[in-house]
């Protein structure tokens, strides 16, 4: 038996049981001892369809004949007929619909039971489309509520609606185009078959299915597309299935909302929206039927390219609703008149903010309880600044080119695309005489890295200038211009004709030209959010160098070191406990014992921090330490500075990061304060803005409410800052001015013009794996991270000196800047709350010793000084470090000029051991001196002065003395 006719029987077996009893369906026989209850079934279907034929009017034993006649006449070019035997499908037609007797039957009924069980196992349920909600279209309004981004799956471009909202015209369009008998059929319509069959043979070029609107619902949503006899045969056993599962109403809302209608548009509302800027509800008669012709082949009739086929169509379709009496021939002459007025065609294309959309996503299935934004059609009122987000996406994709350009590991792999193809079938077609192919191309092209700033530009020009011999290279751009590329060697070598590169845009000074640097994506990646201080609204955020090449975001889903940009914690620590920025510590090699190591630790259990550059710097100021980021002045804090034990002190800074929600525990161990326990940008940035306003501390949110079809089903609810207990606002505005001073002063002062109006850190971790800047200013806080993932296991550096202030720093300072622009002007850094001015007082000072100086001395920095509870000083310039050894300090040598510098400074001093400078400054005194018992130290010469002990309550003359 032949393997055509197997399968034109089997779907004849399919056919016959779900016309004849679609009840009784059976999906498996025994090949060997079901043979006759297959040809019975055959008979019944044949009955059936002869019956068909004679309502339709169609003399099937004439069509027969005429095939038997002239078989090329009746194929023609059908290619699902080419290749059969008309005589063995005659002599089965004789046995089966005329129960003759035929000899040598070609008909093999264990072979199509065979094929018949293997095409219609495994069904799917037609359940499912029981209450079916289809994914939709989502969309995104930004922080001003304009229209920011449209959230939705591949071919799921939907809004879905009631069919109680879509006009009868409209339903009765898409019913008279495409199934008139939708109401009175179970599923398969036998004459819509016969009725496809014939015209089939009439009009070859263009084949008809005879899909019912049911068939096509099994066929879009259940059983697929495939062009095969099996998926046919599939498709009517569940269609016939739906049909008892679901009402005609349920059927046909089903179609309305699923199928594909051309401008990137599923389903009629949607539709609606995208021709002719309004909903179904308001859809006019011919309208409808313009969006019904669409069904058959929205790309075929096209009204915006095909207007006249899509005329013929939508004729077609009214005339098919006069037909069926649902319109009079005046009301089919009115719509028919012309083509209904469309807007203009805007293709749904985003170029940014994919990392937000997704948090957004992550965020609504959080706090809203929606399992996706895709699975409905919802209105998002976000967070996202849109021109913030494109500014901060060009300053961390320019950041990350920089760094690597500047350090030679720039590699060029291949070019994004190349239109050699494109330009030589426009040039073929001269539609636009005046505007080059190239650039036309360049228009029209849908480049991988969609998300990238920098401007694509194709190659249109290689070779050798003639009079001078240097290599050509020139690139077009889409507004026409055309200019020379400045390329290293190894891409100018690579690089083709047509080839399509990124580029930044250098506009030189003067009379200089224009010219275009290449650029190419880079191996290293980065992240950066953008928060607003007083409500935690993320204005921006960047996950990565581009969404294309990695879905990652960075700022939320990964755990990075942050170095130095962690020690802003434990100087609030400190600062909380009462000392002053002015309070001096060693900055000197120091050892800490292990936490809880007993009599039992080991010489490699202690810690022995370093600084970055290995060395140290004497004795400094605490705002001076912070300022200059050193390690060791950081690790002496918990010795003394926080709480008298070190691990105490340990304790309260794993205490306050926990509270600070940058970990939901915290394991104390001694490089945890140098930023060695990983954190989250979106944590750390958090905290940052809680510097800005003095401890109360945001909680960062994407989105502010979402709505369905107007319902609202999620309302953020308006919250006070949540206040950091564990510090006051005065220790707060101390550190906010520290870190001010990093801009000034220290580690990030190439950011120093920004110093009046920002405040920030700067953060590298070991061996620079991890490069990091996190400032603020009143309004926003930024935190960028540069790095290379190390999803591999493996940890890749940075390279020696590629530091947060040389790598994040600059990314940080674009971003501001752009939040300047975009959401509020710059403004210097507050001055402290009236809360936290209650508690402070600023003096001058020298910035270098931390001594107080009068009013107006010169080189005088003001200070902010916490009082205690009685509105007093409180003193803690030499706490840690006595006022006898710092003297010492700055006099290394009494007997010498004061120019020579002690070593001192520079010995460890281990902890609860050892000797001090001091101790060492008397071993090395002359022998002579150390012998006479009658010499003394300078400061031995009187017996030291107590404490002054001032009654508050003293009447003459008590002056508050600072």
């Amino acid at each position: 038996m032949s393997a055509i006719l197997i399968k034109i029987f089997a779907t004849a077996l399919t056919l016959s049981q779900v016309l004849v009893d679609p009840e009784a369906v059976k999906t498996s026989f025994d090949p060997a001892h079901d043979k006759e209850e297959v040809a019975e079934i055959l008979k019944s279907g044949c009955t059936h369809m002869r019956r068909a034929f004679d309502i339709e009017d169609i003399n099937l034993d004439d069509l027969i004949t005429t095939a038997m006649d002239d078989p090329q006449a009746v194929t023609g070019d059908l290619k699902i007929l080419q290749g059969l035997s008309f005589n063995d499908l005659h002599a089965s037609y004789r046995l089966f619909c005329k129960n003759e007797t035929v000899e040598h039957s070609p008909v093999d009924l264990g072979e199509v039971i065979t094929f018949y069980n293997n095409a219609v196992a495994d069904l799917p349920d037609a359940g499912k489309l029981k209450g079916l909600k289809l994914p939709g279209v989502s969309v995104v309004l930004d922080g001003s509520g304009r229209r920011f981004a449209e959230i939705y799956e591949p071919d799921h471009r939907r809004i879905w609606v009631q069919l109680s909202d879509i006009p009868k015209s409209v339903q009765q369009a898409f019913v008279s185009a495409e199934d008139k008998r939708f109401y009175q059929h179970k599923g398969v319509d036998e004459r819509g078959v016969i009725r496809a069959f014939v015209n089939n043979l009439a009009n070859p070029g263009r084949p008809a299915g005879g899909s019912t609107i049911t068939q096509q619902v099994a066929k879009n949503l259940l059983v697929g597309d495939d062009v095969t006899y099996e998926r046919k045969m599939r498709e009517m056993i569940v269609a016939s299935r739906i049909e008892r599962t679901l009402s005609k109403a349920e059927i046909l809302e089903i179609y309305l909302n699923s199928i594909y209608l051309g401008r990137t548009s599923w389903g009629i509302e949607m539709a609606a929206q995208s021709y002719f800027g309004k909903g179904a509800k308001a859809l006019s008669v011919s309208e409808g039927a313009l969006l019904a012709g669409l069904a058959k082949g929205p790309n075929y009739y096209n009204p915006d390219t095909q207007p006249d086929r899509a005329r013929e169509r939508m004729a077609y379709v009214l005339s098919r609703m006069q037909e069926d009496s649902f319109l009079t021939a005046e009301q089919m002459q009115q719509a028919v008149a012309a083509l209904p007025s469309r807007i203009a065609f805007q293709r749904p294309r985003r170029d940014s903010g994919f990392y937000f959309t997704d948090h957004l996503d992550r965020d609504a299935r959080t706090l809203a309880g929606i399992d996706k934004l895709t699975s409905g059609s919802y209105t998002v009122r976000s967070t996202i600044n849109a021109a913030l987000q494109k500014a901060a996406d060009a300053a961390l994709q320019e950041g990350l080119a920089r760094y690597e350009m500047s350090i030679g590991r720039q590699k060029f792999q291949a070019a994004e695309a190349n239109l050699a193809e494109a330009i030589k079938v426009l040039d073929g077609k001269n539609d636009d005489a005046g505007t080059p192919a190239w650039r036309r191309a360049l228009e029209n092209a849908r480049l991988p890295l969609y998300d990238v700033r920098w401007p694509a530009a194709i190659v249109i020009e290689t070779g050798r200038d003639r009079k001078t011999g240097a290599n050509v290279l020139r690139v077009g751009l889409s507004d026409g211009r055309v200019l020379s590329l400045n390329a290293w060697d190894a891409a100018r070598r690579d690089l083709k004709l047509y080839d399509v590169v990124r580029v930044r845009i250098i506009e030189q000074k003067g009379k200089g030209a224009v010219r275009a640097d290449l650029r190419v994506p880079p191996s290293v990646q980065g992240g950066a959010v953008v928060l607003e201080n007083k409500t935690g609204r993320i204005l921006a955020m960047v996950g990565g160098f581009s969404y294309p090449l990695s879905q990652l975001n960075r700022v939320t889903q990964a755990h990075r070191q942050p170095g130095s940009a962690f020690k802003p914690l434990t100087y609030l620590a400190a600062l909380s406990k009462g000392l002053q920025p002015n309070t001096l510590v060693w900055d000197s090699p120091i050892t800490l014992p292990p936490v809880n190591g007993g009599a039992n630790a080991r010489a490699q259990d202690y810690w022995r921090p370093k600084n970055y550059d290995g060395g140290a710097g004497g004795i400094v100021t605490l705002r001076r330490a912070l300022e200059n980021s050193k390690n060791l002045v950081t690790a002496r804090l918990l010795d003394g500075g926080i709480e008298a034990n070190p691990a105490r002190s340990l304790q309260d800074v794993c205490e306050l990061a926990v509270e600070a929600q940058l970990y939901l525990e915290c394991t104390p161990h001694y490089p945890f304060v140098l930023g060695a326990q990983p954190v989250r940008i979106l944590d750390i940035a958090a905290f940052y803005a809680a510097i800005a306003n003095e401890g109360a501390m945001p909680v960062p949110h994407a989105f502010e409410s979402i709505e369905e079809r107007g319902q609202p089903l999620y309302s953020r609810k308006a919250k006070s800052l949540v206040r950091l207990g564990s510090a006051d606002a005065a220790a707060f505005f101390q550190l906010k001015s520290m870190l001010q001073g990093v801009l000034a002063r220290g580690t990030a002062r190439n950011l120093k013009a920004l110093a009046p109006y920002a405040g920030g850190k700067t953060g590298t971790s070991d061996d620079e794996n991890d490069a990091w800047f996190v400032g603020f200013t009143n309004d926003v806080t930024v935190a960028v991270w540069v790095g290379h993932d190390n999803a591999d296991g493996r940890r890749r550096t940075l390279g020696r000196g590629q530091t947060g202030a040389k790598v994040a720093a600059p990314i940080f300072k674009e971003i501001v800047e752009a939040a300047w622009e975009h959401h509020m002007p710059k403004s210097p850094l507050s001055p402290p709350s009236p809360q936290a001015a209650k508690q402070l007082i600023a003096m001058p000072i020298d910035l270098n010793s931390g001594d107080r100086l009068t009013d107006g001395q010169r080189g005088a920095f003001m200070e902010y000084f916490r009082l205690n509870w009685f509105g007093r000083l409180s003193e803690t310039q030499y706490r840690l470090v006595p006022q006898d050894e710092v003297y010492a300090f700055r006099n290394p040598d009494p007997w010498s000029d004061g120019d020579e510098s002690g070593r001192g400074a520079y010995e460890e001093t281990p902890y609860a051991q050892g000797q001090s400078w001091l101790d060492s400054l008397r071993q090395n005194a002359p022998a002579q001196r150390r012998a006479d018992p009658g010499w003394r130290w300078w400061w031995e010469d009187e017996p030291r002065p107590r404490p002054r002990r001032v009654d508050p309550d003293y009447p003459w003359g008590y002056q508050r003395v600072y």
